[in-house]
């Protein structure tokens, strides 16, 4: 078993190194697994019926839901934790303080040590792909296993200066990073397969910026949504996770 991921030639559109070809990271994903799938799946391995397995889902899924929005961690059986957090702007006045100042809700997942030694014992298969879309290289690559940890502020940085968060941090959202310059946030973007299309936005942003993500069908196909499964085209998108991934899906007409 591996972890999957696509190195893939871009240009940065903004930030310090626009106009230039980075080779981009992430995890390569095959697709998404439906709740009825993983229900299946749960059943046969369990061997008890697919209908009890469903109904304690259901029940889990609302205690989970209910427990959070109440400020409660929850723990997820046999994963970790999951808990709802906000990225808000500081003001120095209280009388500034207003809902408005919050820029996104978030969910965050804290693994536990179980799944953490998982993760750091699974080995990386890189698969690299040219600006052209050409497969030109495979790495297998060993490296220490690091596992971000979403409660940690001091994560590593992108190749433009950009901390990297995609799994959370605190949430006191603070604005700025103390420099009296913009945070700097970098925004991916990916297709799930290289001949059917394109995709125009990636690059590094201020935080807080409002950024257009348009996904270009080639001929014989046509886009169907974005891994998120939003199906605006163009869309826009907000630059406050710094590592945030957006996959346009296309099909065959």
């Amino acid at each position: 078993m591996s972890i999957k991921v696509k190195a893939v030639e871009r240009e940065l559109q903004v930030g310090s190194s626009a106009g230039q070809y980075r080779f981009i990271m992430q995890a390569d994903l095959y697709g998404r697994l439906s709740e009825s799938k993983v229900i299946q799946e749960a059943a046969l391995r369990s061997g008890i019926s697919k209908g009890a397995i469903n109904a304690a889902w259901e029940a889990i899924g609302e205690v989970i839901k209910a427990w959070a929005t109440e400020g409660h961690s929850v723990a997820l059986p046999g994963l970790g934790t999951m808990r709802f957090g906000v990225r808000a702007k500081s003001v120095a006045n209280v009388n500034e303080v207003a809902t408005g100042l919050i820029s996104s809700r978030r969910v965050i997942f804290t693994p536990n040590s179980d799944i953490k030694k998982e993760l750091a014992g699974t080995s990386i298969n890189i698969t690299c792909y040219d600006r052209n879309g050409n497969m030109v290289k495979r790495v297998t690559s060993d490296d220490g296993g690091t596992i971000e940890d979403p409660e940690d502020d001091n994560q590593p940085t992108d190749p433009d200066g950009g901390s990297s968060d995609t799994a959370g941090g605190n949430d006191n959202g603070g604005g700025g990073n103390g420099s009296g310059e913009a945070e700097q946030v970098f925004i991916g973007t990916s297709v799930n397969d290289q001949a059917m299309g394109s995709v125009t936005g990636m690059g590094t942003y201020d935080k807080g910026t409002t950024v257009t993500l348009t996904a270009t069908a080639n001929e014989g196909y046509r886009f169907v949504r974005w891994s998120d499964d939003v199906t605006d085209n163009p869309r826009t998108v907000t630059a406050d996770v710094n590592g945030a991934a957006y996959t346009a899906v296309f099909e065959s007409i």
